[in-house]
C-alpha cells in the first residue's frame, strides 16, 4: 500500500519547502522544553518545532536505539538471535522482546521464557553486557560506533543503562526515524522483523496504560496492532511500532504513514501525556494526507 507521504512521480517531496503546522499544537501543552519532529519516509524532514537541538534525557526511548545496535552485532556476527542470554531457555531474541521472564528492574524470574510479555529493564541491561562481552567493546561504545556515529547523531550518548540511559535531541532521533524507514545500517529484511511481532499472543501489561491482550512486541520496538488504551493515536496504522519514555518522550514510525515522529519534553509522562499525546499524532497524520487531497496531477 502507497504510504500518505513520499516523493512524486517526479520525484520531488510534497512536503517540499512546507512546514507541518500540526506540529505547534505541542504548544498548548505548556509543558518545558518540547520539542517534535517528523520525517518522511523518503527522508524529507515535514517538520520542526521547539528546541529540536536541545539534548533532554530519553528514558525508555534508549531501548529502540540499544536494540538496534543488538541487531548490528547480529548481523556483524558477534552474537545471533537464538543464542542462550539471561534465564535459562532465554536467548537474545527473547531479550529484545521482553519475553525472557525477568522482571521489570530486578533479576528476579517471573515466568519461563516465551511465556508472558513481561516489560524489563533488567533484560536489556543483560543485552549490554552480552554485547560487550562477545565484543570486547564496552556497550556504550559499541552503541556509539554501531549507531551514533555512521548516522551522524553527534550529540546522542548513552551514559549508564541500556535500557534508559541515553540523552538526545530531536534533530539526532530524526536521524534515527529516517533509518527506521529506509535502513542503511541493517538488511531491510533484519528491521522488518524487528518492526513484526515477535512470539506472537503473548499477554502483559503496556506500562502506562494497563493489561493488553496480547501485548504485542517486535525486536527492541513496541507494536501498535489493535491495542487499546494507547500512546499513539486512533489513525495510527496497526503496523506502527516505536516506544515512549518516562521522561515524556517518544518515537513512532508509522509504515502506513510512510513518516515517523519524534517529541521529546521536559515534563514526566503521566495522565497529561496519555490525554495529549493521541490526538496530537491523529492531527499529525491527518495533515500528512493533505497533500493527497491537494496536490495536482503534477504533484
Amino acid at each position: 500500500m502507497a504510504g500518505m507521504a513520499g516523493r512524486s512521480e517526479h520525484g520531488r517531496s510534497a512536503w517540499e519547502g512546507r512546514e507541518l503546522r500540526s506540529l505547534a499544537l505541542v504548544d498548548e501543552w505548556q509543558v518545558p522544553d518540547t520539542a517534535v519532529g517528523v520525517v518522511l519516509r523518503d527522508g524529507t524532514v515535514a517538520g520542526r518545532h521547539g528546541p529540536t537541538g536541545r539534548r533532554i534525557p530519553l528514558a525508555s526511548v534508549t531501548k529502540p536505539l540499544a536494540a538496534y545496535a543488538v541487531l548490528v552485532a547480529v548481523e556483524e556476527g558477534a552474537v545471533e538471535l537464538d543464542e542462550p542470554a539471561g534465564p535459562a531457555g532465554s536467548t537474545v531474541r527473547h531479550l529484545l522482546a521482553h519475553a525472557s521472564g525477568l522482571a521489570f528492574d530486578t533479576p528476579r524470574e517471573q515466568a519461563r521464557p516465551g511465556e508472558r510479555r513481561i516489560y524489563s529493564n533488567t533484560g536489556f541491561e543483560v543485552l549490554g553486557d552480552h554485547v560487550a562481552k562477545a565484543s570486547g567493546i564496552p556497550f556504550p561504545e559499541y552503541l556509539r560506533q554501531a549507531v551514533f556515529a555512521p548516522l551522524g547523531m553527534s550529540d546522542t550518548e548513552l551514559a549508564g543503562s541500556p535500557a534508559k540511559d541515553a540523552v538526545s535531541t530531536v534533530d539526532d532521533l530524526l536521524r534515527f526515524a529516517a533509518e527506521l524507514q529506509a535502513p542503511r545500517l541493517l538488511d531491510p529484511a533484519t528491521l522488518r522483523e524487528a518492526a513484526s511481532v515477535v512470539f506472537p499472543g503473548l499477554s502483559g501489561v503496556l506500562p502506562g496504560f494497563g493489561n493488553q491482550k496480547p501485548n504485542d512486541w517486535g525486536l527492541g520496538f513496541e507494536i501498535r496492532d489493535g491495542k487499546s488504551p494507547h500512546w499513539t493515536g486512533a489513525s495510527s496504522s496497526p503496523r506502527t511500532f516505536g516506544h515512549f519514555g518516562q521522561s515524556g518522550t517518544f518515537l513512532w514510525v508509522d509504515p502506513e504513514a510512510g513518516a515517523a515522529c519524534v517529541v521529546l519534553t521536559g515534563r514526566a509522562f503521566g495522565p497529561w501525556a496519555a490525554e495529549v499525546w493521541p490526538f496530537f499524532t491523529d492531527a499529525v497524520l491527518a495533515e500528512l494526507r493533505e497533500p493527497e487531497r491537494t496536490a495536482g496531477p503534477h504533484g
